[in-house]
């Protein structure tokens, strides 16, 4: 099964998207990490992104497809996995379901967390990160509104989308999350 964990920061895509993997035993892809392991293994698409990253730009959309796209390749992956944090923008949910399709795959499901932007901002700001202020969080959330939010419906069209409620106790919404996806299995 192949899945994208998708909606706002702090909605809590990545805790939900970790249990989930466990719980079905494919792998969780964050491009925080993939980018990392690019990064660590020397390979040459991650050289390429670090040079954006060490001078502060974002790494181009076609880049970054490219790295998650030879992740997607590793040998673990042929059985399904977990995306978090990617596409962030409709040039990538494009680039992603070209490059996926070559390779006679696609997204079975998109996984889509929802929460009202109150509970977000106190979740975030109860994280204490430093730089997760009020104002900081609300210029996140309109980030995500503007480049974000075409991708869900890019997926929608395709009907792929199964949204989850995502405020409760880790362990309720995980349950939302794992119907979820057993719905998305049985479609």
């Amino acid at each position: 099964m192949n899945l994208i964990f998708f909606g706002a920061p702090g909605v809590g895509k990545g805790t939900q998207a970790e249990k989930l993997a466990a719980r079905l035993g494919i792998p969780h892809i964050s491009t925080g990490a993939i980018f990392r392991a690019a990064l660590q293994q020397g390979k040459e698409l991650g050289l390429r992104a670090r040079e954006y990253m060490d001078r502060g730009a974002l790494v181009p959309d076609e880049l970054t497809t490219a790295i998650v796209v030879e992740a997607l390749q590793e040998p673990e992956n042929a059985n399904g996995f977990i995306l978090d944090g990617y596409p962030r923008n409709l040039s990538q949910a494009e680039d992603l379901e070209r490059a996926l399709a070559e390779q006679g795959r696609g997204i079975d499901s998109v996984l889509y967390l929802t929460a009202p932007q109150h509970e977000i901002v106190e979740r975030m700001l109860a994280r204490g990160r430093n730089d997760d202020t009020e104002d900081v969080i609300n210029h996140r959330l309109e980030v995500y509104r503007q480049e974000t939010e075409p991708v869900l419906k890019f997926y929608q069209d395709r009907e792929l989308v199964r949204e989850v409620y995502g405020v409760g106790g880790i362990d309720e919404v995980h349950d939302r999350v794992f119907d979820a996806a057993k719905v998305a299995a049985e479609s």
